[in-house]
């Protein structure tokens, strides 16, 4: 069977690697891709944002399968779309993508079915948001409602900071705003756990733990992610048994008796605060780095398992895991979060290649003339699986430090807090 992989960061790389192995593929296109992407399959320079486009590619191609990585083309539509051209997709369609395309949408549901939540306030005007920051608590959260590439969350302190955030949320900084957000903060460790649904049934998909802060101990700016490790320390049976019972079964149910159903991953961002797990936010597809993470764990076929939810028969597979622990630490253009340098060189790449227990997947690289070039803020990924994290983490940086580019930097703490040097 030919797919396609739609993207071009860590995640879609790790996905082509790990699907790469099936020996029930002919070929794997990823569109756009990147560098990493090129040695394992077809990269293809189209805009997927233009379904029409995507559309006749897919079909002069005669791909049978989609794999969708990002959030903007599912929270667009291109699930239902490409699914009225009758070709299976794997991901979850417009109106339930919403769980992460509005989280006023997401807040809703969790008022309706009771699910643990932080407590909160939709406002529709700045006048409204600035009225009922008068009467709350701080510290507090304000949101965008809708994507803002993992940057409209702000963690006020006080009413200033508030109305700053508000401010830019209404004056168009993350798009066209209507309403924003406003929530208690929760403090507690927080935790991503995931699913994988056909839309009939579903299987829990592993945790991870990912750091957001750009700086050593969880400081400074959020980021799109620096480094992830899997799976987290603090599920255990009993953890576990409450995030289904009280969150993932009552979200299943809401989207239900809409009349839709779910099909994909399912990443729930969550706060654990006094063993009790509450829903931060919904990711309606596997999240980056964590999927980098997890990925090398699996220890079946991942082909099977997407193909499976396409035609409703996860049911029948049973997924199996490594006894081992995986760490991710992102390597990052020097200046990231903010501006930095692009169309950088890196070289000796070439000389790492991927192996059972040590990974490098690509996120914002392109070849050009047999040169990699470094075109994002999150370059690469630096993935190893053990017995420890401490083991982990200490290969990985063995293999950056080797790989010597000058132009990027790293957390050398990723795990910090489960580790005991």
């Amino acid at each position: 069977m030919k797919i396609a992989i739609i993207g071009s960061g860590g995640r879609e790389h790790a996905l082509a690697h790990q699907l790469y192995k099936s020996k029930k593929l002919t070929k794997i296109f990823c569109i756009p891709g990147n560098a990493g992407t090129e040695e394992i399959s077809k990269n293809v320079d189209i805009n997927f944002e233009k379904f029409d486009e995507l559309y006749d590619f897919l079909n002069n191609e005669k791909i049978e399968m989609v794999i969708v990585g990002p959030e903007k083309p599912l929270v667009d539509g291109v699930v239902d779309f490409l699914e009225s051209k009758n070709i299976k997709v794997f991901g979850p369609r417009k109106k339930v993508a919403q769980l992460e395309g509005s989280k006023t949408f997401t807040k809703n549901i969790c008022k309706k079915f009771k699910i643990p939540t932080a407590k909160f306030k939709i406002c529709y005007t700045k006048e409204v948001s600035f009225s009922y920051l008068k009467s709350s608590e701080f510290p507090l959260v304000v949101k965008a409602d809708g994507l803002a590439a993992g940057k409209g969350v702000y963690i006020c302190k006080n009413i200033n900071d508030a109305e700053k955030a508000i401010e830019e949320i209404f004056n168009g900084k993350f798009g066209k705003a209507d309403q924003v957000l406003i929530e208690e903060f929760l403090e507690g460790d927080e935790m991503s756990f995931f699913i994988i649904s056909d839309g009939k049934n579903y299987k829990t998909f592993n945790t991870a733990q990912d750091h957001k802060r750009v700086g050593e101990g969880d400081t400074g700016k959020n980021t799109g992610g620096m480094g992830a490790y899997s799976p987290s320390s603090l599920i255990n049976d009993d953890l576990e048994s409450k995030i289904i019972n009280k969150i993932i079964d009552p979200t299943l149910r809401a989207i239900n008796e809409m009349g839709e159903k779910y099909v994909g991953f399912l990443y729930a961002g969550l706060m654990i605060k006094n063993k009790e797990p509450y829903l931060i936010e919904y990711n309606v597809r596997m999240g980056d780095p964590e999927c980098q993470t997890i990925l090398p764990l699996i220890d079946n076929d991942l082909f099977e398992i997407l193909n499976s939810c396409c035609t409703s028969r996860l049911a029948d597979q049973e997924i199996k895991w490594k006894n081992k622990k995986s760490m991710c630490i992102v390597l990052c253009s020097k200046g990231y979060p903010d501006e930095y340098n692009k169309e950088v060189e890196i070289k000796n790449l070439e000389k790492k290649n991927n192996f059972n227990d040590k990974f490098i997947f690509h996120a914002g690289t392109k070849s050009i003339d047999g040169k990699i070039l470094a075109i994002g803020g999150r370059v690469l990924n630096f993935v190893n699986t053990s017995n420890s994290y401490l083991e982990s983490r200490r290969e990985i940086i063995n293999e950056i430090n080797e790989l010597n580019w000058e132009e990027g930097f790293f957390r050398s703490d990723i795990g910090y807090k489960v580790i005991n040097e």
